[in-house]
């Protein structure tokens, strides 16, 4: 009976032992499966937090661009709104332009017998004043009447040529100069040099000096001078608008101003 129980006990703590060693395998299985749990949602979490971070950074990328955007779209209306007072403005002008530009040939037709007119009037100048390089002057003069005929130069171009030969005619008035010329006094022809104080005198002497004359105003015509009282002042004051003699003081036969009638 005592070998029965030992056997039994024996046999019952084999049992216990066995049942202690597959709870205890068991156990360890379960521990894994829960580990190997734990671990697929710790790399879940981490690649979800990796995409979060990713879309964060994109999301940040968007807002940075948005403000940007923003920013241009604001420049941008700053921009235009200027571009519209600039087209207003330049809408103005060309509406100005187009009321002018109507009117330019009513402006060309008033010009032309403007211009006409003032070569007449400068040409009876020439014609009625002393004989100063009267040929150069009227040659100059129907250069610019010729050029009123060419319709490839503009009414503008005519005017200012009209306007230069007022300018050099006003320029005489101021200057003293001489030159060489052939001259006809008394039904010879002279070469003498023609000495000219602005408008005030015009005078010439001989090459040799031998005559000296002045233009008469009143007369139309040259008058002989004397040539012991002119002779030498004359040639003083030629020689010295050739700059041949110093400046100096140069008396001459100028004729006295008349009261006006």
């Amino acid at each position: 009976m005592k070998k029965q129980r030992i056997k039994a006990v024996a046999l019952s703590t084999v049992l216990t032992a066995g049942a202690v060693f597959a709870g205890s395998s068991f156990a360890d299985q379960s521990l894994d499966a829960v580990l190997a749990v734990g671990q697929s949602k710790v790399a879940d979490a981490q690649k979800s937090q990796v995409r979060i971070n990713k879309l964060q950074d994109e999301t940040n990328d968007l807002i940075n661009q948005f403000k940007q955007v923003n920013k241009t779209i604001e420049g941008l209306r700053v921009y235009n709104a200027q571009l519209d007072k600039q087209l207003a403005s330049q809408r103005e002008i060309m509406s100005k332009l187009t009321d002018s530009t109507s009117q330019v040939t009513v402006i060309q037709r008033q010009i032309q017998p403007l211009v006409l007119e003032m070569l007449d009037a400068i040409e009876q100048f020439v014609q009625l004043d002393a004989p100063y390089r009267k040929e150069d002057r009227l040659s100059r003069i129907a250069d610019v009447r010729a050029l009123m005929e060419d319709a490839d130069v503009t009414i503008s171009e005519k005017f200012r040529q009209v306007l230069e030969i007022y300018a050099i005619e006003s320029e005489y008035s101021r200057k003293v100069d001489t030159y060489e010329t052939t001259l006809n006094v008394d039904g010879q022809d002279l070469q003498v040099n023609i000495l000219s104080i602005g408008r005030v005198a015009l005078m010439y002497q001989t090459m040799d000096t031998s005559l000296t004359g002045v233009w008469d105003k009143n007369a139309k015509q040259w008058v002989t001078l004397d040539s012991g009282d002119y002779k030498l002042p004359v040639r003083n004051a030629v020689r010295i608008a050739q700059k041949k003699a110093q400046n100096d003081i140069m008396l001459l036969p100028i004729a006295a101003p008349e009261a006006a009638k």
